[in-house]
């Protein structure tokens, strides 16, 4: 187990949490940054930090399937807020690659997922 092991677990957790109380009925857009801030971010920071520095700290298989799980059911629920259902299978190094990029998580979750559609606010209107 790595140092990060026990912070990889918790938020595995915390992503099974969130995906067994998640009601779509009720979800509303308003309710996705939640999902982005507190959950995928963090995830994805995490390996940022694990990759950065001058070491590679290396994760066993179970860590990293873990880390990359719950990133990605954070995802998923981030786009059902939109009323988009999907079945994210991103890699957390394409998520890290994206935020250190972008510098921004609601950034890195719409090109990941394409929620929301940003084809539409770009499109000439139509008269």
């Amino acid at each position: 187990m790595s140092r990060y092991g026990p912070r990889i677990a918790a938020l595995e957790r915390a992503a099974e949490r969130d995906r067994e109380a998640f009601a779509a009925d009720a979800a509303e857009p308003a309710d996705a940054p939640a999902y982005l801030r507190e959950g995928a971010g963090p995830a994805i920071w995490l390996y940022v930090e694990a990759r950065t520095g001058g070491r590679l700290v290396p994760f066993s298989e179970a860590e990293f399937s873990a880390l990359e799980g719950a990133m990605n059911d954070w995802l998923e629920l981030y786009a059902r807020c939109h009323g988009v259902s999907l079945e994210a299978e991103f890699t957390v190094r394409e998520a890290a690659e994206l935020l250190l990029e972008t510098r921004n998580v609601f950034d890195t979750a719409q090109l990941l997922t394409r929620v929301p559609d940003r084809t539409r606010e770009t499109e000439p209107a139509r008269g």
